[in-house]
This record gives C-alpha cells, structure tokens and sequence, in this order.
C-alpha cells in the first residue's frame, strides 16, 4: 500500500489525507502546533470545493455549522447603492449539483479533523514539524523532531511559507502588494436586526473594498476589509490588529460598514499584509511535492484559495490510485493542476486592482460587471476535481 506523508495539517493536509485514504492510500499527517486549529476567520466554499467535501461524506457536518447565502452583492462603499448581485443558494446548487457555503474556518477544521480520525489508514501527529527531508530509491525519509519517518511520498501541504517548498527550490522572497488585510468577527446579538442580508456583500471604493457575510450558522459576521496602504508589511494570519486603525481605514464608509466595525469583537480582529508571489513553473521533484498555498499561494480576491488546496487533494488522489509510479503519477498531478491554480492566482491579483478603482474607471466596471453577472463564475464552479484525471485520459 502506497504510503503518503504530508506536511501540514491545515485544510489543505486534512482534506488531501481524506481524499488519499478514500482513494485506499496510506496517509501520516504533520502537523507543527499543539493543536489542531484556525485563527477565527471565515471563508467561502464554492460548489466546485463543496463537491469535494460532499464526496468525503462531510455533507452533514458541513450543514451543521456553515451558513447557505442567497446571493453575492456588490455595493457602492459611501452610498451602498447596489452595483450587481448574482444568485446562490438554491440557485447555485440547481446549476452546479452542490451549495455555496460560508463558513469559520475553525469549524471547517474541526469536522475535517473528526473526519480524519475516524479513518484508520490516516495518522495524525501534532507538534510535529518537518524539519527536513531526503529521497532515495526506497522512498523518502522526513525528520520530524530528530525522529525519521519514511514515505513513498511528501506532500508539502504547510502554507506559505512552506519548510518543503524551501527544501524543494530554496528560499523564496515574496513582493507586498500594497494592500493590508483585516480579519473582524461581529456576534450578529450585537447588530440592529436585519441590517445584514444573507449574501456575501462586497462594498467597493477607492483604494479599498470591505467583505461582510455569517458564518457559524447566522450567529457571526465575518469581515474582510482590504486598504491600500505603505509602512507595514507582516505576512501573518495571527498579528493582532488594532481597533482604532481599523476605524480609521474606513472612516467615511457606509453607515453598515460604520456599525460592523463599531461592533467587532477587539479579541478576534487580526491584520496582515498581503504578499504576492507568481505561479511556480514546477512544484515538485520525485517523490515530493507541493499542495495549496505552498505552490499557489493566492491574494483573497476571488474567495478561492481554500478552494483550490481542495480540489489539489482531491486529483492528488486520483494520480496516485493505483499507479505503480509514484513519481510519474506527481508529476501528472501537477501538470493537471498548475494551469488552473496560476490563472485564479492572476484572476485575484487582477481582482486587487479591479475592486479598488475610482471614478471614470469605477464607472465603467461597474457597468461591465451588471453585463456579466452570474456567468462570470460558471467556468469555476462547473470545474470537477474528482473527475478531472479521467476527463485529461479521455
């Protein structure tokens, strides 16, 4: 039995090791912290993850603590004049057979890490870094701790900033993009009845744009809220921001963007700057490599990077089945994968300029996105990762 180490129990890892162990591999989790958990922040599942996830068998978890919106909108950042929405819900699963989800990522962990457990071909080891790793003909060998562990395979699966993408191709520098990041939970008790829709509200203005919708099924709204801004670059989901600046990146803002930050939780608000790096030419030599966000670490302006760390495990898993070629079957694993990840890579970076337009310009995208509506997204939500190894055979 194929034996498969990853690196990194992140959702990236934790779903990739669900879909390895449905795909009858043999699969050991690494992961660096304690525990295994997420810093208080949501994200959006869109079908094309959802399809996945459903596949595992979470579909029931999942609806216990996600959130189901009705739409996506897009409002002007002063006034809130609606600039376009498009329909999810019941819509979305209509025309892509799976929901559109919106939630914590703790939850999402928590139902992937009860998954995991439950299954007997995946180990999972806590603090447990990889500190290094060598190949050789009977696999390769990953030190963990001083301890050594052999794989028929190392999936670097730990983020960004990735011990085996180093290890791989060296260092690499990241370029600041400009932008600053915020992370704001609202508890919904705080807010006038009402003033949130179901939807994922994207207000746009000039040199910033601000993203509100529930998670933990309706109880919380999580905020995205993105500015332009020079002087402060840490790369880190766990910087603790700072309430008053928050407040003053988007003074002026609409009256519902004034109230949702009036009422954040100052215990669950983090600030990061967001760093860009370009699609790799390879992810992988031999046995090992990359998944998720350390190969295609994406700017969150199309909602997909958790996303597209899914759909990775999900053909990582049709490579490998069965395959007597354990290096072959990466490498068409990443020859199916990379075209798709590097274009949602350019798409967010693009989406960075984009949302942040002024005056003449705004005018003009506002105009273009009214035209293009839902079919913006169909080529991304169609897109099956389960099937997507058969279809490139066919």
């Amino acid at each position: 039995m194929t034996h498969v180490l990853i690196a990194g129990g992140g959702i990236g890892g934790l779903s990739a090791a669900l879909s390895l162990a449905q795909s009858g591999l043999e699969v050991e989790v690494f992961e660096q912290a304690p525990d295994f958990g997420e810093v208080g922040a949501g994200i959006q599942l869109s079908p094309n993850a959802t399809r996945v996830l459903h596949h595992l068998g979470l579909a029931e978890a999942l609806e216990a603590c996600a959130f189901l919106p009705e739409r996506t909108e897009f409002r002007s950042w002063r006034t809130g004049r609606l600039i376009s929405n498009s329909p999810l819900g019941e819509s979305a699963r209509a025309s892509y057979g799976f929901p559109y989800y919106h939630i914590h990522r703790g939850d999402l962990l928590a139902v992937l890490v009860a998954a995991a457990r439950s299954v007997p071909r995946i180990s999972l080891h806590t603090s447990a870094r990889v500190d290094g790793f060598e190949q050789d003909a009977n696999g390769v060998h990953v030190t963990v701790a001083g301890v050594q562990h052999r794989g028929d395979a190392l999936i670097g699966a730990d983020g960004i900033h990735s011990v085996v993408r180093a290890g791989l191709f060296g260092p690499e520098a990241a370029a600041f993009t400009g932008n600053v990041a915020w992370r704001a939970l609202v508890p919904v008790a705080r807010l006038p009845e009402g003033l949130i829709p179901p939807a994922a509200t994207v207000w746009w203005g000039p040199q910033g744009h601000f993203v509100c919708y529930y998670v933990r099924s309706g109880t919380l709204v999580n905020c995205v809220c993105i500015r332009e801004k020079q002087g402060w670059e840490v790369e880190s989901w766990t910087e603790r921001g700072d309430h008053k600046e928050l407040k003053a990146d988007f003074a002026g803002w609409n009256d519902t963007v004034q109230t949702l930050i009036d009422n954040a939780n100052p215990e669950a608000l983090y600030k990061w700057a967001l760093h860009d790096r370009s699609p790799m030419p390879r992810w992988g030599r031999g046995v090992v490599t990359l998944l998720g966000d350390a190969c295609h670490p994406t700017l969150p302006f199309m909602a997909q990077g958790a996303a597209m760390a899914i759909e990775d495990g999900a053909v990582l898993a049709s490579c490998l089945r069965g395959s007597s070629d354990v290096s072959a079957a990466l490498v068409r694993y990443e020859n199916l994968r990379r075209g798709r990840t590097a274009g949602i890579q350019r798409g967010s970076r693009r989406n960075a300029k984009v949302f942040h337009l002024r005056g003449v310009q705004a005018w003009v995208r506002n105009r273009a996105v009214r035209r293009a509506g839902a079919r913006s997204m169909a080529s991304l939500f169609e897109y099956d990762a389960l099937t997507a190894a058969d279809q490139a055979d066919g």
